[in-house]
């Protein structure tokens, strides 16, 4: 497949993913609002059944705020907190709701909880006090809040498709680095300047206008070493441990025979110069 195919495949993936999980926010809302009304009704009639009250209405059940619930009726009735937590979390078991959620419920009267209660995941770490204590008969408002929202639709789109994406931009990123190609801008900005020559150390050559002189890797070595600290000593212990320590054995005028070599390739610039401190090291003089 060619590059550019590829990449008008990755970027059509990308698009259509993302449409897709921005597109249904709002319906996923309203799918929840509904499930939790009907579900809330459902309780209402049980309610209103233990009281032997098969006429009266279970009023419409409001949307107060973003997760919170109320569910009215036309007449006073009597509830028992045992009776009322039990239908409550089958109704809602039923439905297929979160089992995360805090009822209230509220004596018109003087907008008082006269009862309340919590529930998590964990029935052991829920709070359900006072099962078996009848409350009188009143009128009330129950208010259902989910406490804890499952994930919304996007995020979960997002776990089915995003390892896929991840998986498409793994394969297409290393491909588009691999073929690009370098740029002469980058390429200037990883030289180095010695004298009339641009070192290239990630490339192993000099460059002198426009010739290029290829390099060894243990004569680039050096001198990145001696680059990196122009005008200063640096001891033959110091170039032979990070030069040749940890990749191979180091052979006794190894070592002056590639100082040698740099100096035959550096002598065309004659302000520049790598001489040889005795007895101490070698030193790259920098006019």
């Amino acid at each position: 497949m060619s590059r550019r195919k590829i990449y008008s495949f990755s970027a059509l993936a990308v698009v259509i993913f993302l449409t897709w999980i921005f597109s249904s926010p709002n319906e996923r809302a309203e799918d929840f609002s509904g499930q939790v009304k009907v579900a809330l009704r459902a309780v209402g009639n049980q309610l209103l059944l233990s009281n032997q009250d098969s006429t009266s209405l279970v009023l419409p059940v409001i949307e107060l705020d973003e997760s919170k619930y109320q569910l009215s009726f036309q007449n006073d009735l009597s509830l028992t907190p045992d009776h009322l937590v039990s239908v409550i979390e089958e109704s809602f078991q039923a439905s297929g709701l979160p089992n995360y959620y805090r009822v209230e419920l509220i004596q018109n009267s003087d907008q008082e909880v006269a009862y309340s209660y919590e529930m998590k995941f964990d029935r052991k770490n829920s709070i359900i006090p006072c099962l078996s204590r009848d409350l009188p008969q009143s009128a009330y408002n129950l208010q259902v809040k989910f406490t804890e929202m499952e994930p919304s639709l996007m995020n979960q789109k997002a776990l089915l498709i995003a390892p896929a994406i991840a998986s498409l931009l793994l394969f297409v990123f290393p491909f588009y680095k691999r073929k690009q190609p370098v740029k002469e801008k980058e390429i200037h900005q990883e030289s180095l300047a010695l004298g009339m020559f641009d070192f290239y150390p990630a490339q192993n050559k000099l460059m002198k206008g426009g010739l290029e002189i290829s390099l060894s890797k243990k004569e680039c070595e050096l001198l990145q070493i001696f680059s990196s600290k122009p005008n200063q000593i640096i001891t033959r212990d110091e170039l032979t441990k990070r030069v040749w320590e940890d990749n191979g054995v180091f052979v006794g005028r190894s070592l002056d025979t590639f100082i040698s070599k740099l100096r035959k390739i550096l002598k065309e610039d004659k302000s520049i110069q790598l001489t040889n401190v005795h007895g101490v090291g070698y030193k790259l003089e920098v006019g």
